[in-house]
């Protein structure tokens, strides 16, 4: 008896386990009790240091570890600047090349020197950290310490060459560091002069900028230009660290909302609450439909609205929408293999929710994204590029930018979320032409030019039917992607059919993200595809993708195709200190037409994106701007946890079952094992 006893005590106990939480949850005991966000990651992120750092899953965790001295407003449309550390918006001023003081308004071209006076908030503090002392406040000259980061080689910021054109003295001091490094002299970039900043006082610094450059406050809103104590840098900076792995790029440092507590790529990646993080309140107005929409709820609140953030390591599509469907994940996005689970198109032609996603209190977001994705093709290439053989290899360019059918590709891979690229500006960017045809891949009538023209094409290029007219031998490309894995063979297989639409072969070189970004830096790529998520809204954090001086090869900039085209890059310097208006339109309807005729990329499309979030997760908006939206985010664990419950209840009578069966097999022989006891202590006797 007492050993049945303690089997079914086995079981209440079981069952009361899994009544307090499920059985099944991927997350550590008690944390779903917590404000604390679930979601996950793919790949590991490259760069956590704010002067290296430039792709979107970096971004991810900087924007809210880091503080650039602005950020966006979280709520407001169109998107519009506000102070983050600092106590007003930055003041401006313009001086001619007399070092008179101009208006505001003054042309561009009587601009010689832009001065923007830059204030911080008294008492922020940082995260607590061994390297910085318990009560080490933020000054004007960590921000300083961070520019010249920008310029050290060392670092290799990807904005090095862009800013250099600018911040007066910017490339003098990234050439004074490079000699010392020759020839063995150290360098303390705290007593490297910078003459374009100056620092006025613990609190205050100026940035001198060539010319008028009226963009430059969008990137004081980005982590390149967040602060880095000194003594940050030179902790991550020891050979003992260095050894350990221990770097800026996997340990940040800063006064955001949240710090880094836990970095194992492998598995999971945590950010906690900062201990010392400064007075930061909830917006108190929105858009006019916001608070209707319950995005006011929390008007005037202190931030950050969570304790934590839990992401998880998920390398396939499938298992995190089970998660996520089960209440593990708060947000999802939609793959292509799940859409028709998720979304049913209305009758007219809008997206909604299925019904499951209803019945689960799911709720949906949809915008047009301010990015653009792209086949590339690398203009240094003997083959594709504009170097070699300038006409042929154009030609050749255009062939292909014919032959792939983006229209399906969005309707088979992207499930129509997507508008096929007729330029390299996507929708809601001023530059973008409604209506306006890529006339080189479409008809006038918006039709996509038939493949027999992209085979005329291709044989002007000195490529009939794929074979090279001079040698005979077939036509082979190379495809770099970080695409990989079983999801990914579909589309791969696509790309395939679709130069072999020209008898092109073409093979595809898939690699990890990060081994990805090594070959574009290289210029080791044929043929890539990637895609730009705009960081401030204007064209030329567009344009300047295919200017010339930031190229990736050698520049470290992000023109990965290292397009070089003269009249393009007079152009891009021309566009980019005007104001927008038809004039501005006009130079950039000349740069679009230009890239359109030489076919660096093949614009592909720019997407649309759908989001999914459990109704327990508040305060979710898009802010494609935004880096540092986490703050924003509310959830009500209590109902996260009833939710789970339900949807993760434990079937116990299969295991009743198995231990009564067990059971029934056991207590025979248990019983003739306590015969035999009894009878040996008998005779014993």
């Amino acid at each position: 008896m007492r050993f049945l006893f303690i089997v079914l005590a086995l079981l209440l106990t079981g069952c009361l386990v899994g009544c307090q939480e499920p059985i099944n949850s991927p997350h550590l005991a008690g944390l779903a009790a917590d404000k604390v966000l679930f979601s996950a990651f793919s790949e590991r992120p490259k760069h956590l240091d704010p002067a290296r750092a430039y792709s979107e899953n970096e971004m991810a965790y900087l924007g809210q570890i880091y503080e650039p001295p602005l950020q966006y407003n979280y709520l407001k449309r169109p998107f519009t600047l506000e102070p983050l550390t600092l106590s007003a918006m930055p003041e401006v001023a313009f001086y001619d090349a007399q070092g008179r003081v101009l208006p505001a308004d003054a042309p561009a071209v009587r601009v010689t020197t832009s001065v923007y006076t830059v204030r911080l908030k008294a008492g922020i503090r940082y995260q607590p950290h061994p390297a910085l002392a318990p009560d080490r406040v933020l000054t004007a000259d960590d921000y300083i310490y961070q520019i010249k980061r920008l310029a050290d080689p060392r670092v290799s910021s990807p904005i090095a060459s862009l800013m250099g054109e600018y911040i007066i003295g910017l490339n003098d001091l990234g050439v004074a560091i490079e000699q010392k490094l020759k020839r063995g002299v150290a360098v303390d970039l705290v007593q490297e002069p910078l003459s374009g900043v100056e620092r006025v006082d613990a609190l205050t610094w100026r940035i001198r900028i060539k010319g008028k450059y009226p963009q430059f406050l969008y990137w004081l809103a980005m982590p390149f230009f967040a602060p880095m104590p000194e003594e940050a840098d030179r902790y991550y900076g020891t050979a003992l660290m260095r050894a350990a792995n221990l770097t800026l790029d996997s340990q940040p440092v800063g006064t955001g909302a949240f710090y880094m507590a836990e970095n194992d790529p492998n598995r999971v990646m945590i950010l906690r609450r900062n201990p010392n993080y400064h007075a930061d309140y909830y917006p108190t107005t929105g858009e006019p439909n916001d608070a209707a929409a319950g995005l006011l709820r929390d008007a005037g609140r202190r931030l950050p609205l969570l304790d934590a953030a839990v992401y998880s390591l998920e390398k396939e599509d499938i298992p995190y929408w089970n998660k996520f469907l089960q209440g593990y994940y708060d947000t999802s996005g939609i793959a292509s293999d799940t859409f028709d689970q998720a979304i049913r198109i209305g009758p007219d032609g809008r997206p909604d929710l299925s019904p499951e996603m209803r019945a689960r209190d799911i709720q949906l977001a949809t915008t047009n994204r301010t990015s653009i994705w792209y086949l590339g093709f690398n203009w240094l290439d003997p083959v594709l590029g504009g170097v070699h053989d300038p006409e042929r290899a154009r030609k050749l360019r255009q062939a292909v930018s014919i032959a792939l059918d983006w229209d399906e590709f969005i309707s088979i891979f992207l499930n129509g979320r997507g508008l096929p690229g007729h330029g390299p500006i996507p929708p809601g960017i001023f530059g973008f032409k409604e209506g306006a045809i890529n006339a080189v891949v479409y008809q006038p009538d918006g039709r996509r030019r038939a493949l027999a023209e992209a085979r005329r094409l291709l044989a002007e290029a000195g490529y009939p039917h794929g074979r090279d007219a001079r040698t005979g031998a077939p036509l082979t490309l190379y495809f770099d992607t970080m695409a990989s894995g079983p999801e990914s063979k579909a589309r791969l297989d696509w790309y395939r059919k679709q130069f072999a639409r020209l008898d092109i072969q073409l093979v595809v070189r898939s690699t990890d993200y990060n081994r990805f970004q090594d070959k574009m830096r290289k210029g080791n790529a044929q043929i890539f595809e990637w895609g730009w998520n705009a960081d401030y809204p204007d064209p030329e954090n567009f344009l300047f993708l295919l200017y010339g001086p930031n190229r990736k090869q050698g520049k470290n900039g992000e023109n990965a195709a290292n397009y070089s085209n003269p009249e393009f890059d007079r152009l891009f310097t021309e566009m980019k200190s005007m104001d927008n208006g038809p004039a501005r339109q006009a130079v950039i309807d000349r740069m679009v037409q230009i890239v359109r005729v030489d076919a660096p990329w093949v614009f592909a499309y720019t997407p649309k994106a759908f989001g999914l979030r459990h109704g327990w997760l508040a305060n979710a908006k898009p802010n494609p701007m935004a880096h540092n939206t986490l703050k924003y985010l509310r959830v009500d664990p209590v109902v996260r946890q009833a939710y789970q419950r339900h949807w993760n209840r434990p079937l116990l009578w299969p295991v009743g079952v198995g231990v009564l069966l067990l059971i029934a097999m056991v207590y025979p022989a248990w019983r003739l094992w306590r015969r035999r006891l009894r009878m040996t202590a008998v005779e014993g006797r």
